[in-house]
């Protein structure tokens, strides 16, 4: 006989895990879904901006992260092509906004923090979606193991190749022609970095090193690639070698943590996004069913969002929910149906603009700055380095409220 769920999340990642957390906090239960043996923690750390942290603090699980990793002060942008800085901003003002804050935030940590705040047994590992079926106001779903599950809600956070997006009609992400090679070092006793995020691009390459704590960094370099690079995905050894030789001018201390990096703290990746149209004319939900961070908005990483969007999905969705199933004691099955549509619906409208605004910010953001271009070098350097460099903290000012509607 199948199971009968009110809610299951595909997928334990942030979207999916801040959702459940949300729901929880809400009062009401969730069954997640991880395909994965155990939490899943590709990446090593994400750059969480200010709206990141009013979106943890809507579930709260801030101060305990706050307490492991560092607050950044400053963001700092410089040319490869001449070695000489192009932009700096502060985090603690910008202009007549509040003051920002960020930090680099280990992804490990912030799964488990999350994980740890769930009731036993919210999260079903080894646990693959396979299909999606309509019965009635319920959705069938399949699992690898030949089970069957019954949802009244089905929110699919399944990242980039999402069972649930296909189901509502989208398209695989697009490759954008760039791959992103990432690295984390630890340093013993100490590193050297400030505690800034610093950023290097031009001629056809995006690289940065961010610091977590006193001990630890993370690193990245963004390239221009006609294929998906899968013979040096095989060989951190090839990767270090094609880092180290494509860098062009950077700070010592910087290409020095690229090859202190361990062959096992390498990892590459193509860079995807959903095209901003998709967003606009696609099914965020449809009946009883939506989507969720990566297997909603996809992006490329040029403004640090993929995360923090998440964390945004994970408190709307959840307050978007909790006002559709508030005083649910006695409601027939249909006039439950039609509030979970009405509440997914509202979720969709809240997210839809927000979505398409960051996606199309951070994949122009990444074409300019790592543009080869004669023309767009010139603008890009000496005409528009204060307004890119303030573009990150523009998206970061956003507020996605609180669990529970005012």
């Amino acid at each position: 006989m199948e199971a009968v769920e009110d809610i299951v999340i595909v997928g334990a990642g942030i979207a999916g895990l801040t959702t459940a957390l949300g729901l929880h906090r809400l009062g009401i239960r969730s069954l997640v879904l991880e395909s994965s043996h155990g939490l899943r923690a590709t990446g090593f750390a994400l750059t969480t901006w200010t709206n990141a942290w009013r979106a943890l603090d809507a579930v709260g699980i801030g101060e305990p992260l706050r307490q492991q990793h560092h607050r950044l002060l400053g963001l700092q942008t410089a040319s490869t092509s001449t070695g000489l800085p192009l932009a700096e901003r502060q985090f603690d003002v910008t202009g007549t906004q509040r003051g920002h804050e960020i930090r680099c935030l280990r992804r490990r940590a912030l799964l488990e923090t999350l994980a740890n705040e769930l009731p036993s047994g919210t999260i079903r590992y080894s646990s693959k979606v396979v299909s999606i079926e309509e019965s009635c106001y319920l959705k069938l779903v399949h699992l690898s193991d030949g089970s069957i599950l019954k949802a009244k809600a089905l929110i699919g956070c399944d990242g980039v190749h999402s069972e649930v997006a296909k189901w509502l009609g989208f398209k695989k992400p697009a490759f954008v022609g760039r791959s992103c090679i990432r690295g984390s070092v630890h340093y013993e006793h100490g590193h050297s970095f400030e505690p800034k995020s610093f950023r290097c691009f031009g001629e056809g390459i995006r690289s940065g090193v961010i610091p977590c704590d006193d001990k630890s960094i993370i690193w990245f370099f963004t390239f221009s690639s006609s294929s998906k690079n899968e013979e040096m995905e095989e060989s951190p050894a090839k990767m270090k070698q094609f880092v180290l030789g494509k860098l062009g001018k950077i700070p010592d201390n910087m290409r020095a943590a690229i090859e202190k990096t361990e062959p096992d703290d390498f990892i590459l990746s193509p860079l995807r996004f959903r095209p901003p149209w998709e967003i606009l004319l696609g099914n965020i939900s449809k009946t009883n069913v939506c989507v969720a961070g990566d297997a909603f908005h996809p992006m490329t990483p040029d403004i640090g969002q993929g995360g923090c969007a998440a964390l945004e999905d994970g408190i709307v969705l959840a307050r978007c929910l909790g006002e559709a199933l508030r005083d649910k004691e006695g409601m027939s099955s249909e006039k439950e149906y039609k509030r979970i549509e009405m509440g997914l619906k509202s979720y969709a409208k809240e997210r839809r603009w927000r979505a398409f605004e960051l996606i199309s910010t951070a994949y122009m953001l990444g074409y300019i700055q790592q543009s080869n271009g004669r023309v767009l070098n010139f603008l890009r350097d000496r005409v528009l380095a204060s307004f890119l460099a303030g573009l990150p903290l523009k998206m970061a000012s956003y507020d996605c409220g609180k669990l529970r509607a005012s």
